[in-house]
């Protein structure tokens, strides 16, 4: 406005640029208004089992603890909260589950020997955001004995300014409570807990009942820090201490309560920021959790059930419509199991809030110019001083619940994928979370670790964040994807409104990458490489001998030792994604000037690709490094770095290295398994070595770039016979390999995996990994091909 100050905006124009943005203001004001009725509430708490809260910071926090009591080792050691990787479940998570409306997880806990099913449903309306409701149902499991005693403890924690706290009481002969609450987002709330009469409650076994039955609910009450929230379960054992503390001063050691009544919270329904609910019950349950604004519709226990009903009925629906598996996965079998890997990416969405951990030393060091490089920088990482960014929220999906309940840049556009197709509206609103958290030069942190919760859950070596780190930037897929719905017939009523959303994004999406050309620039004139350009080669910073953990391929061989004249395959690769991407958007947008531009760098990455990358010895594009000698050499580790090329779509059907790619995916002495595409060739001397993550395990990720990519192949009316029957045969029969497998492992274990064994097949690393690898949800709609090349399927 500098301009305006000098009398170089005339009062007409000025009242036009205010009218355009009051509008656009009003109808951005409209669209969140109508999206946080639906969307305020959530389970956006995917560390732990089943914890609500809002879209809001320093807010309401909400969670559910249980374990059974039926002896003092049980109760002291198998209390559920937070999502573990090791506390022996036979599966847990979503079955349904829509973002707007709500759904249904089940949790199979054989250690506690009870199979919770937790149904959870919103109601939106009002001012608030509306209510919401869940009913938790037990299930003894087949070994449980005939009187299994479970206890559940819900928690609500009040983060900010607020009031919180149980009216009267707290609590009554008939096990209901109520709860009350304000806050100006949320306004005046209760929370009311009610149960059927059906449940079978614990009976008097000592002289302690006079004074504590356990036939009615008991509540408890703390006020504590606000950033102590989060650690419920130690505020919870800290309140059943103090309760088995006096029971043993009062009874004796040897005459304690039994294990049900002895781990119970101490009752006091004072004034506080932290409330507690328990019940014990015996045998199978229900318990209702009943939320209800004051502003919005009400929520009771039997609305709950028709709730429930319909909710369900809508998914399947909808699932039926956008995401049904085509064949050959037709049987029910797989429906059921797209349901769940769609329902758990879809339920893993969290709301994240926090400060987070930054190195802004900016030490030279960190060009990683110098030959030994990755020692100058460990020694500068080593004094530079961290320094904590101020608080920021991040609503996204999380790989892992239980190993990676965060944001990760580079997934976090695979796992748009499936969510797109669903719902563009919460896409768009990932999308633009995450791109708020862009600094002015253009960076995003790779990993978002907001907030002490976040930290709890990551070694001190990896919570630092490093400004001159890159990720790949696979939110660039959910542009082209916006675009493509942009110009879709189905999509025509939303047209407008991502069109204006893809405006709102360009001058970040063009900041972000000219940030990339200016942090992960590769040399080429220093070294005499003949190449198109001089200007379009790139590197990873974040290098080490062992790693180059910000490509996302981690361990994967790489040049050694290290060399400051390294190019990378992919990184070039998603540059001409990016660059490609930009060029689109700028034409669809209207931004003209920027249109040239882009096209005069696309066209020379294209060039440098193969100038720089395609190595004509191995057949196949490697990175390139120094030698001894001063002189440019490839190093080839046949595998997905070979294919980034093909992966990004940047090699057309006609390109004369895609013959030489297509046999690189289909030979059996390289990349090819049963069950999916390798991430390193079998015949590379790295090949299941070392940490072995990315040095032969098969990744859903990247299994679905090469499937989708083979599709155009496939399906392009331009491409060479030979090379389109190929494809066709290839994708064909990868597609089903890949699914069957990931199915056979989730009806074999319960759960979705990091990664899949090419010898065997099986699960491996991370479990409940149910983010990238929902993409076989994606894949299992993609179409059949096999009558094209006289393949037959069999039985799947």
């Amino acid at each position: 406005m500098s301009s305006f100050s000098r009398g170089s905006m005339s009062l007409r124009s000025l009242y036009f640029s205010l009218s355009i943005l009051l509008s656009l203001c009003l109808c951005s004001a409209r669209t969140a208004a109508a999206s946080n009725d639906t969307l305020l509430w959530g389970p956006y708490r995917p560390n732990v089992y089943f914890g609500v809260r809002p879209r809001v910071p320093n807010s309401l926090t909400t969670g559910l603890l249980w374990a059974n009591t039926d002896n003092f080792a049980s109760a002291q050691n198998n209390f559920r909260y937070t999502c573990e990787q090791n506390e022996g479940m036979a599966g847990y998570g979503w079955e349904e589950y829509d973002a707007r409306n709500g759904g249904r997880q089940v949790i199979h806990d054989t250690g506690n020997k009870i199979d919770l099913t937790i149904d959870f449903v919103k109601v939106p309306g009002g001012q608030n955001g509306g209510s919401w409701a869940a009913r938790v149902k037990g299930t003894p499991r087949e070994d449980a004995p005939p009187n299994l005693i479970t206890t559940l403890i819900f928690y609500a924690g009040m983060e900010g300014l607020g009031e919180l706290a149980f009216k009267d009481d707290g609590s009554d002969a008939d096990g209901k409570a109520t709860l009350h609450g304000y806050t100006a987002e949320l306004g005046e709330f209760d929370f009311n807990f009610e149960e059927p009469s059906e449940n079978t409650l614990p009976y008097k076994t000592h002289p302690s009942w006079d004074e504590k039955p356990l036939d009615r609910l008991l509540t408890g009450s703390m006020q504590l820090p606000p950033d102590a929230l989060w650690q419920a379960k130690n505020i919870v054992f800290a309140s059943m201490k103090q309760e088995i503390d006096r029971f043993v001063a009062q009874y004796g050691q040897e005459n304690i309560p039994p294990p049900w009544a002895a781990f119970t919270i101490a009752e006091d329904s004072g004034p506080g920021n932290f409330h507690m609910v328990q019940k014990v019950l015996v045998g199978a349950f229900e318990f209702d959790i009943l939320f209800n604004s004051a502003s919005g519709p009400s929520v009771s226990s039997e609305s709950l059930t028709k709730s429930i009903s319909s909710s369900s009925t809508a998914f399947k629906q909808k699932f039926k419509e956008v995401l049904k598996p085509l064949a050959p996965f037709t049987k029910p079998a797989f429906t059921d199991f797209a349901e769940s890997m769609f329902s758990n990416l879809f339920g893993g969405i969290g709301y994240f809030y926090g400060d987070s951990l930054v190195d802004r030393s900016y030490a030279p060091e960190y060009d990683e110019d110098n030959e030994g490089f990755w020692e100058e920088t460990a020694e500068a990482r080593s004094r530079a001083q961290i320094v904590q960014d101020p608080p920021a929220e991040l609503f996204t999906c999380v790989p892992s619940r239980p190993f990676f309940p965060r944001g990760f840049l580079w997934d976090e556009g695979f796992h748009l994928l499936p969510i797109a197709e669903w719902d563009l509206d919460i896409t768009m609103d990932i999308v633009k979370s995450w791109f708020k958290l862009m600094d002015t030069d253009g960076w995003i942190a790779r990993e978002q670790i907001l907030g002490a919760e976040a930290r709890s859950k990551v070694p001190p070596e990896f919570q630092v964040q490093y400004p001159h780190y890159a990720n790949p930037p696979t939110l660039f897929f959910i542009i082209e994807t916006l675009m493509e719905k942009a110009s879709d017939p189905k999509y025509a009523a939303q047209k407008d409104r991502i069109e204006s959303q893809l405006r709102e994004l360009y001058p970040l999406l063009k900041r972000q990458y000219y940030w990339f050309r200016r942090t992960q620039f590769g040399d080429i004139k220093s070294y005499d490489r003949e190449a198109f350009s001089t200007k379009e080669a790139y590197r990873w910073r974040g290098r080490s001998p062992q790693h180059i953990l910000t490509s996302g391929l981690d361990d994967y061989p790489r040049p050694q030792p290290p060399h400051p004249g390294e190019l990378h395959t992919d990184l070039i690769s998603w540059m001409g994604l990016m660059s490609r991407t930009l060029l689109r958007l700028a034409t669809l947008v209207s931004e003209t000037e920027d249109i040239s531009e882009y096209k005069t760098q696309h066209t020379a990455i294209l060039r440098n690709i193969d100038d720089l990358h395609w190595s004509s010895e191995h057949k196949a594009y490697c990175d390139a490094t120094i030698d001894d000698y001063e002189d440019s050499v490839h190093v080839c580790h046949k595998g997905y770095i070979s294919l980034f090329p093909f992966m990004t779509a940047l090699l057309p059907s006609s390109h004369p290295n895609l013959p030489h790619i297509l046999a690189l995916i289909s030979s059996e002495s390289e990349l090819w398994s049963p069950y999916g595409i390798r991430s390193l060739s079998r015949s590379d001397e790295f090949y299941g070595t070392e940490e072995n993550y990315w040095r032969s395990p098969i990744w859903v990720n990247m299994n679905y770039m090469i499937l989708k990519n083979l599709l155009v192949v496939a399906q392009d009316t331009n491409a060479p016979a030979k090379v389109k029957t190929q494809a066709t045969k290839i994708y064909t029969e990868l597609r089903t390999n890949l699914v069957k497998n990931v199915f056979e492992q989730w009806e074999r274990t319960g759960f979705a995996w990091e990664q899949y064994n090419p010898e065997t097949g099986a699960g491996q690393r991370t479990q409940h990994f149910t983010g990238w690898t929902s993409l076989v949800v994606v894949i299992m709609r993609m179409p059949d091909l096999a009558d094209q090349v006289g393949i037959s399927h069999g039985e799947l």
